[in-house]
């Protein structure tokens, strides 16, 4: 009822920009999930790769840090962090990552997993080209 109350209360402009505003975020949901499946899980610690593994291996493994260890678990195809010694846990309740580009970190741990794809692939995905 409230909902109806305001759409009421907008003018014929209010309401193309929220309709502009809506299409936009479902198309970037679209977008996103286009995004092709990864060939590899990078961990990186410090700004250094401490671990790596190819998505189609399941396995498990536990990774220091200055709070303790990070479990890092790869399971169907998808990496995700199954334990962590971090006070709040955030990094647990991201989720799995599987498609090339996604991230997962854990701050207090100073530790990122994100997934990469293959190396010949690598070279057709641009984030940025500057000059």
């Amino acid at each position: 009822m409230a909902l109806k109350a305001i759409w009421r209360r907008l003018t014929p402009l209010d309401r193309l920009v929220v309709l502009i505003l809506l299409l936009g975020v479902g198309a970037a949901f679209v977008l996103v999930g286009q995004r092709p499946r990864g060939a590899q899980v990078v961990v990186e610690q410090g700004g250094r790769v401490v671990f790596t593994a190819p998505l189609r291996d399941d396995r498990t493994v536990g990774l220091p840090g200055p709070h303790g260890e990070t479990v890092v678990a790869i399971r169907h195809g998808r990496a995700c962090i199954a334990a962590a010694s971090c006070p709040n846990k955030v990094c647990m309740g991201m989720g799995e990552v599987s498609r090339r580009g996604e991230l997962i970190a854990c701050v207090p741990n100073a530790l990122v997993l994100h997934i990469e794809g293959d190396a010949g692939d690598e070279a057709k995905d641009y984030d940025l080209l500057s000059r």
